[in-house]
């Protein structure tokens, strides 16, 4: 069975915590930081919890090697 070639893109905006459950960063993080307030700046630099099973099912096929 050849390895599955892990979705790059999908690497870096994903992480497990080490409870197991699926993380994710938000958005506009990277472009015009200086016209954001801070609180919004502090809420970009968070990590969200991933709601959605069909959005699990596709990272996992994504990133199989994420874990």
């Amino acid at each position: 069975m050849p390895k599955i070639k892990t979705h790059k893109a999908t690497a870096k905006r994903f992480q497990y915590s080490g409870s197991g459950k699926l993380m994710r960063t938000k958005g506009p993080k990277g472009h015009l930081r200086r016209n954001k307030s801070a609180r919004h700046k502090r809420g970009l630099a968070e990590m969200y919890v991933v709601d959605s099973h069909a959005t699990r099912v596709r990272v996992r096929r994504l990133a199989p090697y994420l874990d």
